[in-house]
Order: structure tokens, then C-alpha cells, then sequence
């Protein structure tokens, strides 16, 4: 959509007073926006804000045409930004190829595989880039004295490590460091901590995978690992005046994908290649859909065809969140529970939610084609009529 209602109620930062109470969420607070997953903060003594930015996923499986299958894997860069005040940074319009060196126009938005600049021209690119799918899900800003002078003022990233490089090898699960003059980049980033994930680098076969970090009153690095529950302590013993050790740089984030090492990647992570495939063989039927359909349905609603995963406010089986409702009962908020009136809010959205706190935009924020959106919309409608005699 253009203007993207997302950008209204997430997709950037907001700014509020430490001091002050009784605060409201608004437009109006915005600091910054066109942001995509702004995942780790890092604020230096000046006030400056950088924010780790998560790229997005599965250019080459949603646009063939446009992108090669090793442009999955290496499309587009993660970034650090450095926030300015009323910054746009592009998201959903844009997106950073590390290999044309510039933000491009996405597809949905008439891009055709990093040809086209278009609005791009006019938002604020990165500080540094890293390559895709590394997952930066914490950052914190060294400014202590007991590791070595030149790591003071710059940054620590946690690297939660990819999922969708496959069939190429994955990246990340490590720790690096960025070094920092004021407000931009001195340098490449360096691999600080690496062997997390053990022998294989992957979300199933991981030994453990960085996620946080923090620095000590007394300039220790702590890094939390979320397969295990660790936390690691990583303290320097020498002195402050020695010479940079021979440290690994990162590799360059327009690198190629490499050989073909496993399967491909089966979107999202954390979600089984069967998942569900049980489940909705028993479920019904609407009147004027097929099984295929269903199935196809509740592949876009998993995210794994389209790019609108609704697993993440409507619960993995539709069981609802906080965020969104069950899609499991009777009681039907924005239509009469009917096929054509379920198709019907998913193409216009819910802007304002009655009971929950987050807006659900057209097509759960993705550009659906008519026939995805009647499949999202069948395996939604067996989801309420579980239970009822299927149409086989």
C-alpha cells in the first residue's frame, strides 16, 4: 500500500519522556520511521541512536522473475542506522542491495530487482552493512577501559544467526564488533566471538545462538544465548596498550552465496516443513473451495507463500494473542464468519482494532493475488468451522 498504514502504528521509533507519566502512544511521538525490525539500540554519550535492522526475506521465492535463486541468500544487506530526527529509512518502500551499494525500490512498489531507485533516492541509507540474514538481535555500545582503546566507541552486534541462506551455507550465530568514529563507520566489522552453533551452522542443529548482550561496570561483554539459557563472560587480560590482535574480518556483505551445502530453507524458522498438513486434511471445506485451496491457504497464513505470516498475531493454529483474535470460534468481530465475508477483511484490513491493540493491515501488510487471498481466506474459515462435516 502506498502510503503504507503500517508506518502509522510500527515500523519506526517512537520517543517519550523518562520523566514524565500518563504518556500516549501517537503519531505524533514518532522520532523515526521506514524502519524494518529494529531489533538492537545502542546510544553513545552525545545521544546519538543506532538501531540494528533486521532486512527483509524471500525475494526469489516470491518474485522469480526477478531475483536468482542465490539472490535469496544474499538479498538484502542486514544494516546499522543511525537515527535522525523525523529520518525515513525506506522500509517497505526500499531495501539496501550491499552489491549496487544503495537502497532500491522493492518489488511491491514497481521495483524490478534493483534496477529502479524511485523514492529510494530520498531516504536515509545505512551506517555500516552486513550480510543478509544474520539476524542482529542485540547491540550495545562499548565505553569502558578494560578492553583495549580501539574498542572503545563502537559497537557490539549479536548475530542470532540465518535460516534462509539455505541451500547455501547459513551465516552469522557470532558476535562481531563495528568500530565507530562519531557517527559513521571507521572500518569493517570483525568477528569478535564465533563457535555459538558448535559444529553446524543452523536453527535446528545450533548448539547455541547469541541473542543479547550487555557491558559490566567493569567492561565485560555478556552474551545470553536463548537455546540453552546461557550466559557468557567475556573479560580481556593484558594490557590496554597492546598492539590489534590479527582479528577475522567480516565477510563482505556482497559476497557470494557459495556452493550448495543442504536443502533449502522451509520458511518460517522455527516452523516444520509438515506442520499442519495433518491437521488440515481433517479440517471443512466452503462451499466454492477445494482441499488444494485450503492447504495452499494455510501455507500464505504460516507465511511460507506470499510474505503475510498471520501466525504472529493470530497464534501457529489460530488460537489468537494478545495482538489478535482466536480464529477458532464463533464469534466473528468484522464479518459473519461467511467465506466471502472473511475474503473481504482480509483485503481491506482492520484499522481499528475493537479489542485488540494491533491494526491489522490490507492483506496482512503483503500483496496478495486474488487467488491467495480466497485460499488465506478458506483455511481461515476452516479454522472457525472445525468440527463441522467436511465437503471432501
Amino acid at each position: 500500500l502506498d502510503p503504507c498504514t503500517e508506518l502509522e502504528t510500527r515500523g519506526g521509533v517512537w520517543r517519550f519522556d523518562a520523566n514524565k507519566t500518563n504518556q500516549s502512544f501517537s503519531p505524533a511521538g514518532r522520532f523515526a520511521t521506514g524502519i524494518r525490525n529494529a531489533e538492537g539500540f545502542a546510544i553513545d554519550a552525545t545521544g546519538r541512536v543506532f538501531v540494528t535492522q533486521h532486512g527483509r526475506d524471500q525475494l526469489h521465492t516470491n518474485w522469480p522473475e526477478l531475483y536468482k535463486p542465490e539472490q535469496e541468500a544474499t538479498l538484502p544487506a542486514e544494516v546499522l542506522l543511525l537515527l535522525k530526527q523525523n529520518g525515513d529509512y525506506g522500509w517497505p518502500e526500499c531495501y539496501y542491495d550491499a552489491f549496487l551499494q544503495k537502497l532500491v525500490l522493492a518489488p511491491e512498489y514497481a521495483g524490478d530487482g534493483g534496477k529502479t531507485i524511485g523514492v529510494c533516492a530520498n531516504k536515509v541509507g545505512p551506517v555500516a552493512v552486513f550480510p543478509a540474514h544474520w539476524a542482529p538481535n542485540a547491540m550495545v555500545l562499548y565505553d569502558k577501559t578494560q578492553f583495549p582503546e580501539r574498542y572503545q566507541g563502537g559497537v557490539f552486534i549479536a548475530f542470532h544467526g540465518s535460516w534462509n541462506r539455505a541451500p547455501y551455507a547459513q551465516g552469522g550465530y557470532n558476535v562481531v564488533f563495528q568500530p565507530l568514529d562519531g557517527d559513521h563507520a571507521s572500518g569493517q566489522c570483525e568477528i569478535f566471538a564465533d563457535g555459538f552453533a558448535g559444529a553446524v551452522k543452523s536453527p535446528a542443529k545450533a548448539a547455541h545462538r547469541p541473542s543479547g548482550l550487555a557491558v559490566g561496570g567493569d567492561g565485560s561483554l555478556y552474551v545470553s544465548d536463548d537455546i540453552r539459557g546461557r550466559i557468557y563472560r567475556i573479560v580481556y587480560r593484558g594490557s590496554p596498550d597492546a598492539a590489534a590482535p590479527n582479528v577475522a574480518a567480516c565477510p563482505s556483505a556482497a559476497a557470494p552465496a557459495g556452493d550448495i551445502v543442504e536443502q533449502p530453507a522451509q520458511p518460517p524458522e522455527g516452523t516444520h516443513p509438515d506442520a499442519g498438513k495433518a491437521a488440515t486434511a481433517a479440517l471443512p471445506i466452503p462451499e466454492g473451495a477445494t482441499r488444494e485451496r485450503v492447504e495452499l491457504g494455510e501455507r500464505i497464513y504460516r507465511g511460507q507463500v506470499g510474505g503475510a505470516a498471520c501466525t504472529g498475531c493470530h497464534g501457529d493454529s489460530g488460537q489468537g494473542t494478545p495482538l489478535g483474535p482466536a480464529l477458532t470460534g464463533k464469534n466473528w468481530l468484522w464479518s459473519d464468519g461467511s467465506y466471502a465475508g472473511i475474503k473481504k477483511t482480509i483485503i481491506e484490513g482492520v484499522s481499528q482494532p475493537k479489542k485488540y491493540r494491533s491494526p491489522m493491515p490490507a492483506m496482512g501488510g503483503a500483496q496478495l493475488t486474488p487467488d491467495q487471498v480466497s485460499a488465506l481466506a478458506a483455511y481461515v474459515w476452516s479454522l472457525g468451522h472445525r468440527g463441522s462435516s467436511s465437503r471432501n
